[in-house]
């Protein structure tokens, strides 16, 4: 995804802009060194995946969470998984998948491993991890060559969801959609997965609301789009959900299975699903290593802020979660070019003057980051069931699209409100945002906003109201500015939340093999 930087046509401050990513960067360095010096079950978990172990016990519960829980139990797992494997791999001469095996068969047992030299634990663990390091490597180039030899088509990219609670209904759903003008698959995740402190394994045909995300259902969609990809001559891309309290494992299981993007936000998590802090900051951390190192493009949650906050009061919360993503994405060394920020269409129309405040709020979001593949989301909250009102809501986002070259456009639904939408609802979709996008192909290069007019005044309060919003949560640190619920207006404590008894301080003899991400992905 390439794009021309826009002019900025909001004679935005860029002292402000500084100012603001200069905040932002302040505030994630303060809980930096608590990120760094803690780790999770969730992402041993992840680790001991990168060891190439998978599958479950006879009662169905997953290899890795058997060998964390065992860990965990013998006090081990402050060094972390990658060293007690990797002393186990050496002690008893077995590679990881057997091993796991047997620990779970309790026929073998990590505690009292003799020791061995640390340069020798080293080099294990990292030889462990290389064949499934490659093989993301391997799909990383796939990605890179199919773009290359079929091309994608052009931004904005159409993002269409599936969400059968099959996933062999959802391969058809979505291999339609890609016919009738799709570039991007999102199968939406079963309703509650993102509380489960366990991945589901193997095909998956029952689901509410959407599709268990499991490695097996990443593999037969991807492959599904493959094959639909090259009947069509354009790379479909592959999107699912990098979040809740297995987020690092999903992050691994999508990388070997080359999705190409991962809605991947902690602040989503922590405001949305009551999801502790503290453990989903972690979390996200190594998630995004994984996702970076994979080229996969992450898209964060700011959208769903609008949905309990009024879109025009609260425009600035966006903005100033943006500029926190952004840093946070850095952190992990995600380049802009990976960084799907968030925003959306969400104003009552009956506000006078609702699509310039739209526009604005699009503009002012393209401008501040324009190397990033800007995710929009469509009209939901005042979507009334009237589907004639609903198709000209989504006309009017789909103009706003294009009008603001935003990149991924979430398709709207005309049935949002009364259904999961049926195949000729996103028909209908398409052909409109299609034929919106064709007829308004350089709208955007031939526009300029009036100087101090409702467009230019509304970006700039919204910019200045984000700056000033990043300066109180710099002075009080963002652990208090979630409890004193100034996202969302939803409040959460730092010491609450789901998935804090899985959150450790790592030892001074902590080992993690995920370093070579740091290498890898610089």
């Amino acid at each position: 995804m390439t794009r021309p930087y826009p002019h900025n046509k909001l004679h935005l401050a860029l002292d402000h802009i500084a100012l603001a990513r200069t905040l932002a960067k302040d505030i994630v360095d303060q809980i930096t060194p608590f990120i760094l010096s803690h780790s999770t079950v969730s992402v041993e978990r992840s680790i001991l995946r990168l060891l190439g172990i998978q599958g479950v016990d006879p009662e169905g519960i997953p290899l890795p969470n058997i060998i964390i829980d065992h860990l965990k139990e013998h006090h081990l797992l402050e060094e972390g998984a990658a060293r007690s494997f990797a002393k186990a791999c050496l002690h008893f001469k077995l590679d990881p998948q057997t091993l796991a095996g047997q620990l779970a068969c309790r026929e073998r047992s990590f505690e009292d491993l003799p020791d061995f030299p640390e340069e020798q634990i080293v080099d294990k663990a990292i030889t462990l991890t290389q064949p499934l390091l490659e093989q993301i490597s391997n799909q990383r180039q796939s990605r890179e060559h199919c773009l290359s030899s079929l091309g994608d088509g052009s931004e904005p990219y159409l993002y269409v969801i599936v969400a059968t609670g099959n996933i062999y209904e959802d391969v058809l759903q979505a291999k339609v959609a890609a016919r009738q003008g799709a570039d991007i698959i999102a199968v939406i995740r079963s309703t509650g997965q993102s509380l489960l402190d366990y991945v589901p394994y193997g095909p998956t045909t029952e689901g509410f609301g959407g599709t268990f995300a499991t490695q097996e259902n990443f593999r037969i969609m991807r492959e599904a789009l493959d094959e639909v990809g090259q009947e069509l001559g354009r790379y479909i891309r592959l999107t699912n959900y990098c979040s809740g309290l297995c987020m690092p494992e999903i992050a691994v299981m999508g990388a070997l299975e080359r999705l190409d993007v991962m809605l991947n936000d902690s602040m989503y998590g922590i405001i949305f699903r009551d999801i502790n802090m503290q453990r989903t900051f972690i979390d996200q951390y190594f998630s995004r290593l994984i996702n970076g190192f994979a080229g996969i493009i992450i898209n964060t949650g700011e959208d769903n802020y609008l949905t309990t906050s009024d879109a025009l009061e609260a425009a600035h919360t966006v903005l100033a979660s943006n500029f926190l993503n952004e840093q946070f994405a850095f952190l992990s060394r995600i380049p802009e070019e990976q960084q799907g920020l968030g925003h959306a269409m969400e104003i009552n129309p009956d506000v006078p003057n609702a699509f310039l405040y739209e526009i604005a709020q699009a503009q002012l979001i393209r401008e501040i980051f324009p190397r990033s593949p800007i995710k929009y989301m469509p009209p939901t909250k005042f979507m009334t069931g009237d589907i004639f009102r609903g198709h000209v809501q989504d006309t009017l986002f789909n103009v706003a699209s294009i009008m603001t070259g935003q990149s991924i456009h979430l398709l709207g639904m005309l049935t949002e409100a009364l259904h999961t939408p049926l195949m000729q609802d996103r028909f209908l979709s398409l052909e409109s945002a299609k034929l919106v996008f064709k007829s308004l192909r350089h709208l955007q290069e031939e526009i300029r906003f009036t100087t101090e007019g409702v467009i230019q005044q509304h970006a700039q309060t919204t910019l200045q109201k984000a700056v000033g919003m990043l300066e109180e949560i710099q002075k009080i640190g963002l652990f208090k500015a979630l409890e004193q619920g100034m996202f969302a207006e939803i409040s959460r404590k730092p010491t609450g939340g789901r998935g804090l008894d899985g959150v450790f301080a790592k030892s001074s003899k902590y080992l993690n093999p995920s370093a070579w991400f740091d290498v890898r992905s610089s």
